[in-house]
């Protein structure tokens, strides 16, 4: 995971701020994203659909990465979510102490690529995401999306559709 931006991962006094738990379990990544999603309905939170489903994604990998490696050293899982007048941030956190690196991309593998999935997700919005150590141990994965647009990425020369220069 890498970091881009000024936003820190802590909330700063000018943020709202949402903190729950769900035991460290399979049906939780839904019951998280679902949370998430109904919370920021009650509370008007000014988000576009793409935006809003990129973060719910984003969640889901960062609960569902929870469950499946942190489990057996943390039976809990906690999610923050803050909003500022500029950003809308996803936390979670677990006691696991193992700090995850996103995996090269290897076709012939069926897992493994949440976090360059939430890395690009985050990228494409132009957001920022990190990876933080706990004072207990464990760690923070966040990522903090603006609620305004982002921007267009440059074109990849070497994704792009080619196209043939016109005729005079």
């Amino acid at each position: 995971m890498e970091s881009r931006g000024s936003v820190p991962a802590r909330p700063s006094a000018d943020e709202a701020v949402w903190r729950f738990t769900v035991p460290s379990v399979e049906v939780s990544v839904p019951q998280a994203r679902h949370a998430v999603r109904d919370l920021l309905a009650r509370q008007v939170v000014p988000v576009r659909d793409d935006l809003l489903q990129g973060l719910l994604l984003i969640l889901s990998e960062l609960v569902t990465n929870a469950v499946r490696h942190a489990a057996l050293l943390s039976p809990q899982v906690a999610v923050e979510v803050a909003v500022s007048p500029d950003w809308i941030r996803v936390a979670v956190e677990d006691n696991h102490p193992y700090r995850p690196r996103p995996l090269d991309t290897d076709y012939g593998q069926t897992g493994g690529r949440g976090l360059l999935l939430v890395r690009e997700i985050t990228l494409e919005a132009g957001g920022t995401c990190d990876v933080e150590h706990t004072a207990n141990g464990g760690k923070i994965i966040w990522a903090a999306l603006p609620l305004a647009a982002a921007p267009p990425r440059a074109a990849d020369p070497l994704t792009s559709p080619r196209t043939a220069p016109s005729a005079p």
